[in-house]
Formats: structure tokens, C-alpha cells, sequence
């Protein structure tokens, strides 16, 4: 079992995505997604032989691209998110936080899919949308498809909604 999804998104998206200049559902129903398609909203943070952890399941090369060549040319942005990290932490082991700091880990997860040139998200999208936009953003590896997101997203987070 992981985390309920209304929960996550109220208490950790929503709130993490305002200390980034971001709102509205559309954004936080893309991570809630991005966290139900690679870990069932954090039921695992890690699986067998993978290099990859945290409710995003992100690996550690996309975590320090990220930084090394979005966050590098955006120091206004850089420095909210290292905001967000812990003070320890961070310096000693930065890959741990996308494990054990959710805010940290949900804002670089949305850095992931903003620093594509074409990444556009719709007003209002459908699951299928958010899955192809995670496909082509954030998980383009074959061990996850589309029809995955899209069963995850209907399972752990449609109930939630329509109990809101």
C-alpha cells in the first residue's frame, strides 16, 4: 500500500509546485501519475537490480543532468530547489533525498519534465495525455508503457478524485 493520493498531492505536489511558481491540477495530476506509474504512489521506493529510487523512481544521471544542465543556466530556480533539500544531506548524498525528501523529490521530478523544449501540458488532461507526456518526458525505457501509466492513474488516483 502507498500513500493516498490526495493526501500526497494537497500536502507535498501542491505545495512544492507553489514554491515553484507553478499551479493548477494539471501539473499536480502529471506527478501524481509520474509517482503512481513508477512506484504505486511510493508502495516501493526501490526495486531488485534497478538504479533507479524514491516515490519517482529517478535515476541518479537524470537527477544530476538536471542539474548540470537546466538547473546551472537558472540560478534563481537552482536555489529554490536546493532550498527544498536537506542542509546535510544534500552535500553528502544527493541522490538520497529523491528517497527521503518528497518535496525535494517532487521538484525535481517536475524539473524532469520542464526542461524538454516541447514539453506542453494541456488545461485539462486526460489520463492518456499525462501518460504520453510521461513517456516522451520522463520515462521513455520500455519496461513501463503508456497502458501502464494509464491503468495506475485509474487505480490509485481516479478513486481519490472522485471522492473530493
Amino acid at each position: 500500500m502507498g500513500i493516498d493520493a490526495e493526501d500526497f498531492r494537497m500536502f507535498v505536489i501542491r505545495p512544492t509546485l507553489q514554491k515553484l511558481g507553478v499551479s493548477g491540477a494539471a501539473a499536480e495530476l502529471l506527478l501524481l501519475g509520474t509517482a503512481a506509474a513508477e512506484s504505486s504512489l511510493g508502495a516501493f521506493f526501490k526495486s531488485e537490480g534497478q538504479r533507479t529510487s524514491g516515490i519517482y523512481r529517478m535515476h541518479g544521471l537524470t537527477h544530476r543532468h538536471i542539474w548540470d544542465d537546466y538547473l546551472a543556466s537558472r540560478p534563481e530556480l537552482a536555489s529554490t530547489v536546493r532550498g527544498i533539500a536537506s542542509q546535510h544531506e544534500f552535500l553528502s548524498n544527493p541522490h538520497a533525498e529523491l528517497t527521503t525528501n518528497l518535496s525535494y523529490a517532487t521538484a525535481v521530478a517536475w524539473l524532469a519534465y520542464v526542461r524538454h523544449p516541447e514539453f506542453t501540458l494541456p488545461d485539462a488532461p486526460t489520463p492518456r495525455q499525462l501518460a504520453q507526456l510521461w513517456k516522451h518526458c520522463y520515462h521513455p525505457r520500455d519496461d513501463l508503457s503508456v497502458e501502464d501509466f494509464v491503468e495506475r492513474f485509474d487505480s490509485l488516483i481516479e478513486p481519490s478524485n472522485a471522492a473530493a
